[in-house]
C-alpha cells in the first residue's frame, strides 16, 4: 500500500477505506531475518486513511501470523498477529514539529510525498514480537535446554544452588578462622 499525500487530500470528509492481503514475507525476511523465521504470505490489513490539515491520518488493523524463534531454545514458534496501527504522516518539518508539540508522534513523508505503508506494517509486525516467547511444549513441560556438560537453569534454581554453595559444614566452620589466628 502506497499513497501520495497530495492524493489523500481529497479524503477530508470521508476516509479512504482499504482492505487488502499483503505479501510482506520478502520485505520482513530481508530486513528482519534475525528475528523472524518465516512470515505469512497473507498479512491482512484493514485501513482507513483521511486528510486533516494537509496531514494523512492512518488507522489500520493487521492480522496474520509469523514464525519466530523461541527465546529459550530457538525452536520455531508460531505467533498470531492481531493489532492496530495509528499513524500520522506530515509533509514538512514544521508540521512535524507542530504535531510533536501537541504530544503526537508523526512521520515525515519522503521527498516525493509518498507514504509507503507496507514498510510501516512490516516494522509494526516486528514490534509485536515479545521479548520472551516459548513454544507450547516449553510452556507445558517447563523443560530447559541442555547439552553435553551444560544446562540452562531457571533463576530460582540458580538462587537455590547459590544458597546451597554458600552453606558451610558446621564442623568445618571453625577452620575459616584458623589462618587468621596463626598470623598473630
Amino acid at each position: 500500500m502506497k499513497w501520495f499525500l497530495k492524493e489523500l487530500s481529497e479524503y477530508k470528509n470521508k476516509p479512504l477505506s482499504v482492505s487488502e492481503d499483503m505479501n510482506l514475507s520478502d520485505d520482513i525476511m530481508s530486513r528482519y531475518s534475525k528475528y523472524v523465521i518465516s512470515a505469512d504470505d497473507d498479512i491482512h490489513v484493514d485501513a482507513n486513511v483521511f486528510s486533516e490539515n494537509g496531514d494523512a491520518i492512518v488507522t489500520a488493523r493487521v492480522t496474520g501470523k509469523i514464525v519466530v524463534p523461541s527465546s529459550r531454545s530457538l525452536t520455531p514458534v508460531e505467533l498470531p498477529l492481531d493489532f492496530s496501527i495509528n499513524e500520522v504522516y506530515v509533509e514538512t518539518n514544521l508540521r512535524l514539529k507542530e504535531r510533536e508539540d501537541e504530544g503526537e508522534i508523526a512521520f515525515l513523508v519522503d521527498d516525493e510525498g509518498e507514504i509507503d505503508f507496507d514498510k510501516s506494517v512490516a516494522d509494526n509486525i516486528i514490534l509485536q514480537i515479545p521479548m520472551h516467547i516459548l513454544s507450547p511444549e516449553e510452556i507445558e513441560t517447563g523443560k530447559m535446554p541442555e547439552g553435553n556438560d551444560w544446562e540452562v537453569i531457571s533463576e530460582d534454581d540458580f538462587a537455590e544452588q547459590e544458597a546451597n554453595d554458600k552453606k558451610v559444614d558446621p564442623r568445618l566452620a571453625k577452620l575459616k578462622d584458623f589462618f587468621n589466628d596463626s598470623d598473630n
